[in-house]
């Protein structure tokens, strides 16, 4: 079947759905699923807005609250995670994922779902080691830390895909696995993005914890975005028992821009099973298992391992295990369509600027947690319990239903350095903000850079960005820890890029690119600098259908920063490096 993979969504529904049937249109498919990696922003009024970590300034309303309405319907099934630029009091409504609108679905913190019988998986969120050990203690309304600690990863979500055994086909985070970038062209990647050689020379580039799980796991495809740019990779996974060794296709896709390669058609082998979405009977066993295990605190915490200190470490599930969940749902895994608003639409002709970001239960939560047997750690957060797990004694200790000792606070952390990707880089490609806001309002008149390098006024902006798409994406040789020389080019057949940039444009944009990069590095930032909030600065392009050639062109080219951003940057404190 066909599935569109595309990256940093940034609320450009719109605009992500024209792309795409414009594709099927020029290329004659059908696209069956559509997958995005994150910095969704499921919207859905002005209270949300105050629940992402952007600045007030730079908060638009985008497109998704038309899909929450009911205006609009997703053309496609879409699944996708969050990433660091999120609504997240919705999101936090569905700790174990649901519909935010009809046809549109949201894995969780971690999630796996089954569709046509090809098992999707999910992580949410980025890695940060401060974070990673303690319980979903947030809730709104956040202060300036959590408002980013919200969509840290953590230890709990780890933990229960490390539980997984069955094959994985396709998996999703937004930032990226540690280390994947030594299984593809690096000096592509660093030609294209060269403020990330210290990380990627130090090796610190990425999530430990997605490195850990892509081992673990070894997915058929890992697809990625955060960094905003486009990456392929192929790796190779030491073989594990008597198994053949299985190889993981890594895709990383750039944001919603003209001129940018943020949206990939993949072939995917259709496997037995129903037409629609399911539940999965593995992963839906692990949640109930390891249900105890959850902190709704802000305490570190680690879970259970085989270290001689617990009774209990290995929470797998059973084929016992998985027929009694199958049992629960009378054999029934197809997931409900019982999406349902839980809080007012954004009204564009009653705009209120002022409203506060609501707190709601989501049913969705409440009838699989009756059903299943969990807890809904965001309804237990509102009643400010301590206790997730036993809720009859309401205690909160390290020992499970059983007696037996299921975790440890005083056990040193997996990862007890932040290494997360972007810890001391800038993105140059970030910090754009204030040219392009003035260019919403005063470039109308711009010209639309052709794929002969000419200019145009009313060329199709979809049109312009499509064009001369290469036959092929080139993917680089699999690279494993032995280094054989077994060819596996026939594990390299991914299907071209789906959205690409004339060759003449691209060639304008790169070279604009150098010159807006070099006059960032003459910049000098505090010592309190935080990444977050340059990249937070980020201008969410105001974006609709109908916009015009012009308009398309004067924001795909990178405009110059100036100076007079400084005040922006350090005005907000907070940690380095969130995107």
């Amino acid at each position: 079947m066909k599935i569109a993979v595309e990256g940093c969504c940034h609320g450009e529904l719109d605009k992500i759905y024209e792309t795409l049937g414009y594709l099927e249109t020029k290329e004659g498919v059908k696209v069956d699923l559509l997958l995005c990696c994150g910095d969704f922003q499921a919207v859905r009024n002005e209270g949300d807005m105050k629940c992402m970590a952007v600045p007030a300034k730079y908060r638009t309303m985008q497109t998704f609250y038309k899909y929450y309405s009911g205006e609009k319907k997703a053309p496609v099934l879409t699944i996708f995670i969050g990433g660091n630029h999120e609504a997240s009091n919705h999101l936090q409504e569905l700790p174990y994922g649901g519909w935010v609108a009809p046809n549109i679905y949201y894995l969780g913190y971690a999630g796996v779902v089954r569709y046509k019988g090809v098992r999707i998986g999910g992580l949410s969120g980025i890695f940060k080691s401060h974070d990673y050990r303690k319980g979903h203690h947030e809730f709104p309304p956040y202060n300036p830390d959590t408002l980013r600690s919200v969509y840290h990863v953590r230890n709990m979500e780890v933990f229960r895909l490390k539980q997984i055994q069955m094959p994985m086909d396709i998996f999703l985070s937004h930032d990226w696995p540690r280390g994947i970038y030594h299984y593809g062209s690096t000096g592509d990647l660093l030609r294209k993005k060269k403020f990330l050689r210290q990380e990627v020379e130090s090796n610190s580039l990425g999530s430990p914890a997605a490195e850990e799980l892509l081992g673990h796991l070894q997915p058929n495809y890992w697809f990625s975005a955060h960094l905003h740019v486009k990456f392929a990779a192929v790796m190779q996974h030491p073989p594990k028992a008597n198994a053949a060794p299985r190889v993981t296709k890594f895709l990383s896709l750039d944001k919603c821009l003209p001129y940018r390669e943020f949206l990939q058609i993949v072939d995917v082998p259709e496997r037995p099973g129903s037409e629609g979405l399911e539940y999965d009977p593995e992963w839906l066993a692990i949640l109930k298992s390891t249900n105890s295990l959850q902190r709704i605190t802000p305490h570190p915490w680690n879970p259970p391992q085989n270290n001689g200190l617990h009774t209990r470490w290995d929470f797998k599930a059973s084929e016992s295990s998985m027929m009694k969940v199958v049992e629960v749902f009378s054999g029934e895994l197809s997931i409900p369509e019982n999406f349902s608003r839980t809080v007012p639409a954004y009204d564009p002709s009653k705009p209120q600027p002022h409203s506060l970001p609501s707190i709601a239960t989501n049913p969705q939560t409440t009838e699989l947690c009756a059903t299943l047997g969990l807890t809904d750690i965001y309804a237990q957060a509102a009643g400010g319990g301590e206790q997730t797990g036993d809720e009859e004694t309401g205690a909160f200790d390290d020992e499970n239903d059983d007696g037996d000792s299921v975790g440890s606070a005083d056990e040193p952390s997996e990862y007890p350095t932040d290494t997360s990707g972007m810890s001391s880089s800038i993105n140059p490609d970030e910090i754009t903000i204030e040219d392009e806001w003035e260019e919403d309002e005063g470039a109308k008149d711009a010209n639309v850079i052709t794929s002969d390098g000419g200019a145009s006024s009313k060329q199709t902006p979809l049109k312009s960005q499509l064009q001369q798409t290469p036959s092929r994406m080139v993917l680089p040789d699999p690279k494993k820890s032995d280094k054989s020389p077994t060819d596996f080019s026939r594990h390299m057949d991914l299907p071209p890029p789906s959205h690409s940039t004339p060759a003449a444009a691209a060639a304008a944009v790169e070279k604009h690119d150098r010159k807006s990069e070099e006059e960032d590095r003459e910049i000098q930032y505090g010592g309190n600098e935080d990444i977050d909030d340059v990249i937070a600065n980020e201008r969410i392009l105001k974006r609709t259908s109908d916009e015009s050639g012009a308009d398309a062109a004067s924001k795909a080219v990178t405009p110059k920063i100036k100076r007079r951003n400084q005040v922006i940057y350090t005005a907000v404190e907070a940690e380095e490096g969130e995107d």
